[in-house]
């Protein structure tokens, strides 16, 4: 028999502290929402996450998770996935985490393809220690760290996930308004067979007053309905657009997990090297 979960199965006994106004309460609604659809056991889940604001997220839902070091939650969750593959692992962090110190891990993550889930959220800076620039922060921003104003060129981490040949990428924004589109994305992105990135603008309403949500509603369009997501040029070229910044998958393609490679190195390994073994000990003796 088939058990059916809802959002609230999901919900941890912890409530949310985040500041009243953070688009972090709005994915991890929508995280509650992804979860129920997917059918998965909560005894199933695990979200691992970093430092900041979005590592606070695995102590407001009812599954398993692990807080770890700033910057390594990538690396730790391919690991908890290895270990046991049968797991659903999300990765939560947000633009600090993973693309400051820890941007060292994404590209080799997305080369790797392990089936896990990375929810990537976004507020432009950095708001647990007060408002410092980000790898995001744009140009020209004033925040704690830069009074006149931002000199550094900010990342883009849709075009770095495309870059580094992502199997699946998307953007999402936290908007009230966005739910439905936002849990629709993290459940796409659940189901993805791989490594799946989703950028998702998450603003903070206490330190950045500038990306707020009012600047959002008029930033954020809706990627083409004909736009083909196995095209990783056109997805590209969507990536760069700053007028208007696309919302939707911009790139989902299939290749072997991570998982499946390793399964398969395995058999390789014991179906050549049947009867190897002593004249490996001797190599090795000697």
């Amino acid at each position: 028999m088939t058990t059916t979960y809802t959002a609230l199965d999901f919900q941890g006994k912890n409530r949310p502290i985040w500041c009243p106004g953070c688009g972090d309460h709005n994915v991890l609604s929508a995280l509650y929402t992804a979860l129920a659809q997917t059918g998965v056991d909560p005894k199933d889940v695990v979200i691992v996450s970093g430092i900041g604001c979005s590592g606070r997220l695995p102590g407001f839902v009812k599954c398993y998770g692990f807080h770890t070091l700033h910057g390594r939650a990538l690396p730790v969750a391919v690991g908890v996935k290895a270990a046991n593959p049968e797991l659903t692992v999300v990765v939560v962090g947000g633009d600090g985490d993973g693309l400051g110190i820890g941007g060292g891990h994404l590209p080799h993550v997305a080369r790797k393809n392990p089936d896990i889930t990375y929810l990537l959220m976004d507020n432009s800076l950095y708001g647990q220690t007060k408002g410092q620039s980000s790898p995001t922060t744009p140009l020209g921003d004033e925040t704690a760290t830069a009074p006149y104003g931002n000199l550094d060129e900010p990342l883009n981490p849709v075009l770095l996930a495309l870059a580094h040949n992502a199997s699946f990428v998307a953007r999402g924004y936290a908007g009230a308004t966005s739910h439905e589109q936002l849990a629709d994305l993290i459940y796409r992105g659940i189901q993805h067979k791989g490594f799946s990135f989703l950028h998702i603008l998450s603003p903070c309403a206490t330190f950045n007053r500038y990306e707020t949500y009012r600047y959002y509603l008029a930033k954020v369009r809706e990627l083409e309905a004909d736009h083909n997501p196995q095209d990783r040029l056109t997805a590209m070229a969507r990536a760069i657009e700053e007028e208007k910044l696309p919302l939707g998958v911009f790139y989902d393609v299939e290749r072997p997990t991570y998982q499946e490679s390793l399964d398969l190195t395995g058999e390789r390994a014991l179906r050549e090297g049947e009867g190897d073994l002593e004249a490996l000990l001797r190599r090795y003796a000697a």
